[in-house]
């Protein structure tokens, strides 16, 4: 079954995305880079190390000089410098030089702290992403970026650096549980929104095959959604223009994340942040009322939220100033013109957040 998408970097070649419903064909992807007799690191987080390190470990060990295994407790609040000093510490006792190799195998976490820590170790050293999330296959695996939170600010540390390959074993989404699953489909609505009318259409056409898992839905899905996220990355690969717009809900959901300390999963925060900037683009005579409320309805039946309970709605507009995001002190806000087509705007207003946010907002009717 095995297919590929090659993402190209300056123009070149860059590294392919391998799309495989087993882990089978990692040795042979591997052999095909180089990277025999190298020593090989596998960073993976506590969940994911019980699942799939030993199979991992047992692929490898035939061509490797030498594996050793980084785990990480789970979790966004262990994405931070602390944890990769930790990991820097395994690579030195081990003497990883820089012809050996990092293996991010897990979700988005995994795959930005395994990166980053192969972007800053010995100046680079080769890495590849093998995510095992809805998530990490269809958004963060994809594009070269990599970073670490800072004090519960999202991925202020990083660096843009190409993994040499991205390796999906889909069948590795039938292992995630039902909230970790539909957090990921989230970016992935979040692709059809941006850029493409007819992939959002085919989502909601295959709603019902999407939640039961089918792995022929899932197989189509994910490459049309890293397909869409190959085309922005390619054309703006360190995001100095188009590739923005891939933020799209992310600007408020980011703020979401961090003032509730990461109860919400990130793709339930990206899905309240859809939300948000649909609203805005409404309000901004850029969609119609029943486009707003057709895009926000349609999180619903995929599972994710559309309100949110307890949140300082003043509280998470301050949050906003500290985003990376931010050009000159205006907030590049992503916004929807129509579905398929999203804009770059600078000019969205605090009363315009507050108004967005306060939609959103859960209040209990004790009437």
């Amino acid at each position: 079954m095995e297919k590929s998408l090659t993402v190209n970097y300056q123009e070149k070649p860059c590294y392919d995305i391998i799309f495989d419903q087993s882990f089978d064909g990692l040795k042979e992807a591997l052999i095909n880079l180089g990277f025999e007799n190298r020593k090989i690191a596998i960073v993976t987080d506590s969940n994911v190390d019980k699942l799939y390190s030993q199979e991992i470990t047992d692929l490898v060990s035939g061509i490797s000089s030498k594996v050793i295994k980084c785990v990480i407790p789970a979790g966004e609040s262990n994405k931070n410098l602390s944890e990769i000093e930790k990991i820097y510490e395994e690579l030195i006792i081990n003497h990883f030089d820089r012809h050996d190799l990092i293996i991010a195998l897990g979700g988005g976490v995994v795959g930005d702290m395994a990166g980053f820590t192969a972007s800053t170790f010995l100046r680079g050293i080769a890495f590849i992403q093998v995510p095992t999330t809805l998530l990490a296959q269809t958004d963060s695996s994809i594009g070269g970026k990599t970073g670490v939170d800072f004090k519960g600010y999202k991925n202020m540390i990083g660096a843009f650096y190409m993994p040499k390959l991205v390796y999906m074993n889909l069948s590795t989404l039938k292992s995630l549980d039902d909230r970790q699953y539909i957090s990921g489909f989230a970016e992935v609505m979040k692709h059809g929104l941006i850029k493409d009318s007819d992939f959002y259409m085919w989502l909601i056409d295959n709603l019902y095959e999407i939640c039961e898992r089918d792995i022929d839905v899932l197989i189509e899905m994910v490459q049309k959604s890293c397909d869409i996220k190959r085309r922005v990355v390619e054309k703006d690969p360190k995001e100095k223009g188009d590739r923005a717009l891939l933020n799209f809900g992310h600007t408020l959901g980011h703020a979401i994340e961090k003032y509730k300390n990461f109860e919400l999963m990130h793709g339930e925060c990206v899905a309240l942040g859809c939300v948000a900037a649909a609203f805005i683009s409404w309000k901004k005579d850029m969609l119609s009322m029943e486009e707003y409320y057709e895009i926000r309805d349609m999180f619903v039946p995929f599972g994710l939220p559309i309100s949110v309970e307890d949140i300082d709605v003043d509280e998470v507009i301050k949050l906003t100033k500290s985003d990376k995001k931010a050009d000159s002190d205006k907030i590049r806000f992503i916004l929807l013109k129509k579905v398929g087509k999203a804009v770059i705007d600078t000019s969205v207003t605090d009363d315009e957040m507050r108004e967005a946010l306060n939609e959103i907002l859960y209040v209990e009717n004790n009437d």
